[in-house]
């Protein structure tokens, strides 16, 4: 005769409420590593805007988790992949207010086609010498999207919605940090060179120098006027963020379901049977992440004047903290040997897409 143990209802119960207090004290591990990181970052950062926070997080996890590599360990896993994945869609969202469709507006439809030129150019630059310098995959994706749109920024809602690997987020911010120095320093004293006026400079700061920081600090060396329309401008831009990533996301999905369905035809020997088994359709909140949809909310709130202009200093703080942190978890968790193995192509993508998009807005704007 057997006997049966039952375990007691409160026991039972207890489980889930004991599992989530483990996971979250295991994130609280890893996220005090991150916040520290992010504590000495983020001054920086202000010490040094050209830098900027995102990469002295960065930079500062990788030089950590180098010098101490217990810090490396399983055990704070947790906490960083919960700041590299949430914190950043957060970062996004906060962003996301510092966008006003009106002052979007008064760009005039007369800039759109610099725009949308330079943006097809860094993308279908991406695709083609990313494909011949062997540059594939996540890296290739995030430098396109980086130069393309709007840097650190970016790399940041992309990396949020395709899951890129931590060495593509750490080379892709590198190639855009490298090429931000090269165009505030060199932007200004060429387009004295070739005489533009201060619009004609502000829309090619706007449309060929990355991360708002660089557009700042390029267009109001240039001059007052310049700097003013260069924000705008990079303004407009940011909005392309909306149908890049949601492209990104289905073509990710896409892949996914041709892995499956390659799988499931290997195991059953019927590719079309698998085919008709894994076509269902997709629930929209796989193909319009979440975090997407606070931005685009966040920036119609902004647009609609429930976000009074005096908060956005303090927002701008925080969505920038945000992103110093989930770049901190990101360099925390990274092996440098992940860098070594990629070796210089990406840098030298990254070079070839600045110089024909700085080029090529140039060039749009003298047929516009």
């Amino acid at each position: 005769m057997q006997l049966e143990v039952r375990t007691p209802h409160y026991l039972t119960a207890a489980v889930p409420v004991v599992r989530r207090l483990g996971t979250a004290l295991s994130h609280r591990k890893g996220l005090a590593i991150v916040l520290a990181v992010t504590a000495v970052a983020v001054p920086l950062g202000r010490l040094v805007p050209l830098v900027g926070g995102p990469v002295f997080g960065i930079l500062l996890g990788v030089i950590a988790g180098s010098v101490i590599p217990v810090l490396r360990s399983d055990v704070w896993r947790a906490g960083y992949d919960f700041a590299s994945k949430t914190l950043l869609q957060l970062s996004i969202v906060v962003l996301g207010t510092g966008l006003s469709l009106q002052q979007v507006a008064r760009v005039g439809v007369s800039s759109l086609p610099v725009m949308l030129g330079t943006l097809a150019i860094a993308l279908g630059g991406a695709w083609l010498f990313g494909r011949v310098l062997g540059v594939r995959g996540d890296t290739q994706t995030l430098i396109g999207v980086g130069t393309a749109i709007c840097g650190g920024s970016a790399i940041a809602a992309a990396t949020a919605a395709i899951g890129a690997k931590r060495s593509s987020v750490a080379y892709a911010l590198a190639t855009i940090f490298t090429f931000n120095i090269v165009a505030v320093l060199t932007f200004p004293p060429i387009g004295h060179l070739l005489g533009l006026s201060s619009d004609a400079f502000g829309l090619w700061a706007g449309t060929a120098v990355n991360d708002t920081s660089s557009v700042v600090a390029a267009g109001y060396a240039y001059s007052q006027a310049a700097g003013d329309q260069a924000i705008v401008v990079k303004l407009t831009r940011s909005l392309t963020l909306i149908p890049i990533v949601l492209t990104l996301v289905a073509l990710k999905i896409r892949r996914e379901n041709r892995a499956a369905r390659a799988l499931d035809a290997a195991s059953t020997g019927s590719y079309e049977g698998a085919t008709a088994s894994i076509r269902k359709p997709l629930p929209w909140r796989k193909l319009v992440p979440l975090f997407l949809i606070g931005f685009i909310a966040a920036a119609g709130l902004r647009s609609a004047g429930a976000v009074p202009t005096s908060w956005l200093p303090t927002l701008t703080i925080i969505g920038s903290t945000l992103i110093t942190a989930a770049l901190a978890a990101i360099g925390l968790s990274l092996r440098p040997r992940e860098l070594r193995d990629a070796g210089p192509r990406p840098l030298l993508l990254g070079a070839i897409l600045w110089i024909l998009v700085a080029s090529g807005s140039l060039v749009l704007q003298s047929f516009s």
